[in-house]
């Protein structure tokens, strides 16, 4: 086949082919539209899922008579004229395709006004074929109606899915638009039945409207600037993680993104506090000088590229790693573990004559009763000597994890605080303790580490050994010094100040052990973290240790002053709280 130049109307297909994928494609282009020119009000009409119909009307400034024709010319834009123009660019829309591409694979009709015009102006397109502009009758504003989507491009319309399917799509894609822009309503019907409402709201109302009230208490708000760049936002407490990625929204200077960059920085913010498997939900919005972000790197302009990518990587990273340290025990915090489940069954275990509270307490032991399974294996030991034991039961105003009253099950502390009850994880509060202050020394330069008086020998198995020495400038940052002895053995001569009195051998083993099942890290903050974070887990306390009523009041205090308190290293709760008000609904106390 010789080379030859393309039609027209093939070139204007092959074209929309990259813009316009499916029914939500031409909403997105739209409404972006719309908001470009200023609407405050938009609303979208779909049929069959938008493959039968698309409308979209809105309030915005409107596309005068004589500009209609060329509003379908492909590249043509008002919104960009010189190459300065597109390095700085302000606005959702610029490439001037949107329009042009609708109008070659559907049958397209525009109808607008300007305020100034007397009355509006139509013009038709079909399968790019361009009508003569008409008047017709329209209040200030356009409205765009798409009908018999791919009619023409019947390959295409088979790819499409059910009608529910894209209608699923469609609402998905306005959810975010209504999310960038709390201050204009968005409104979509699917027939006669209205699919999404999101009425003009401040906010965190809008945030309520879409992602409901439940995901607006569980989050913390945010907002930091450094330079030409500020991160503002919600992102969602470690305990309201999810099973999917389906709450995370991402905004560039108003635009929806879903770039690779920035949800992988989300996720290393969220490395220390959430489950194996779980995902974070946010809603963070990134504005940034227009010149250091090229929004023009995606056909359907989902992801940007920015300029130094590694500065905003780590900007946001901080941020959210940052705003996540505060989630410790505090007097109006929500606790780290939710209890509401139990006061739906209270009801009903009462009723079956069943107590809804059942357990085995184990008081504190005085400390000359201590039956020590492993001697003086505790860093907490330290902070219990300095740390004076409650004059009473009732917690000082400045203790939100109140007083210890006891153990159960050798495996919770239970404490009475100002208002109530709290349940603590006593291995999953240690380990975020620990955890925190290797991390803590680590940034302090050398750690404090104590010198054996005789090396401890280390039985490993050969391929445990290997890696361990292919990570030694990992253990050496946390206070280790040794070397092999032999294909199997290792002899370790110096340790971390805070593991001094530990039972070494045993922890050196579990952790080089547990350090070749984890997987590859992808940030050099979180290969050392990972190694910390398996020390600490390790390192901690474990269930069936009897401790001392002053033992278990250090362990709350420290608690209370550590970052990120609330949850463990694999980000399991470590605490909860029942209140007076849920003790009484559980035991029906009132009625």
């Amino acid at each position: 086949m010789p080379i030859r130049i393309l039609p027209s109307e093939l070139i204007d297909q092959i074209a929309a082919g990259e813009v316009i994928e499916r029914p939500a494609s031409v909403v997105k282009e739209l409404i972006e539209n719309s908001l470009d020119a200023g609407a405050r009000r938009i609303e979208v009409d779909v049929e069959q899922g938008g493959v039968g119909l698309v409308r979209v009307r809105d309030d915005g400034s409107g596309i005068d008579a004589e500009a209609l024709p060329l509003a379908l010319t492909r590249h043509a834009t008002s919104k960009i004229a010189t190459l300065a123009d597109l390095e700085a660019i302000g606005t959702l829309g610029f490439r001037g395709e949107a329009l042009p591409s609708i109008g070659s694979v559907a049958r397209l009709r525009i109808v607008s006004r300007t305020a100034a015009a007397p009355h509006g102006a139509e013009i038709a397109v079909e399968g790019g074929t361009v009508g003569p502009v008409r008047p017709a009758a329209h209040p200030p504003g356009t409205t765009i109606e798409m009908r018999e989507l791919f009619f023409n491009v019947p390959a295409r319309r088979k790819f499409l899915r059910t009608a529910p399917t894209e209608l699923g799509h469609i609402a998905r894609l306005i959810e975010r638009l209504a999310l960038a822009r709390p201050d204009v309503t968005l409104r979509l019907r699917s027939g006669e039945r209205v699919a999404l409402d999101a009425p003009a709201a401040e906010p965190r109302a809008r945030l309520a409207q879409l992602l409901g009230e439940d995901f607006l208490a569980h989050t913390l708000e945010v907002s930091h600037a450094s330079g030409p760049v500020q991160l503002a936002g919600w992102i969602a407490l470690p305990t309201a993680s999810r099973a999917q990625a389906d709450q995370q929204y991402w905004f560039v200077n108003g635009r929806p993104v879903r770039d690779k960059l920035l949800m992988s920085a989300a996720r290393l913010g969220y490395r220390d506090v959430l489950y194996h498997g779980r995902h974070p939900a946010y809603v963070l919005h990134l504005t940034i000088d227009p010149r250091l972000v090229d929004v023009n790197a995606h056909p359907a302009k989902l992801e940007v590229r920015f300029r130094d990518s590694r500065q905003i990587h780590e900007f946001v990273l901080r941020t959210i790693e940052r705003a996540l340290a505060a989630t410790r025990p505090q007097h109006a915090a929500a606790p780290a573990a939710r209890i509401e489940p139990l006061l739906g069954q209270a009801a009903a275990a009462a009723g079956n004559g069943r107590s809804p509270v059942a357990g085995r307490l184990e008081f504190g032991a005085p400390r000359a009763a201590r039956d020590w399974q492993e001697q003086g294996d505790w860093a907490l030991a330290a902070a219990v000597r300095e740390s004076e034991p409650p004059a009473a039961p009732g917690p000082p105003a400045d203790q939100p994890l109140g007083a210890a009253l006891a153990q159960l099950h050798g495996i919770y502390i239970l404490a009475q605080s100002a208002d109530g009850l709290i349940l603590v994880d006593m291995h999953a509060a240690h380990e975020r303790v620990l955890y925190e202050q290797l991390k803590s020394a680590r940034g302090e330069g050398p750690p404090a580490a104590q010198q054996l008086l005789e090396p401890l020998v280390v039985e490993l198995k050969p391929y445990d050994l290997e890696r361990l020495l292919e990570q030694r400038s990992l253990w050496e940052r946390a206070g280790f010094e040794f070397d092999a002895l032999g294909p199997r053995r290792l002899a370790l001569r110096r340790v971390p100040a805070l593991l001094a009195g530990e039972q070494l051998v045993r922890i050196v083993q579990s952790v080089a052990e547990d350090l070749g099942r984890e997987g590859p890290a992808h940030h050099l903050d979180e290969v050392a973290d990972r190694f910390l974070g398996t020390l600490a887990c390790r390192t901690a306390i474990h269930a069936r240790r009897r401790l001392t009523l002053a033992e278990m009041d250090a362990l709350l205090r420290q608690m209370e002053r550590t970052d990120r308190a609330n949850q463990c290293n694999h980000g399991r709760p470590t605490w909860t709280r029942l209140t007076l008000r849920e003790l009484d609904q559980l035991f029906l106390r009132g009625r």
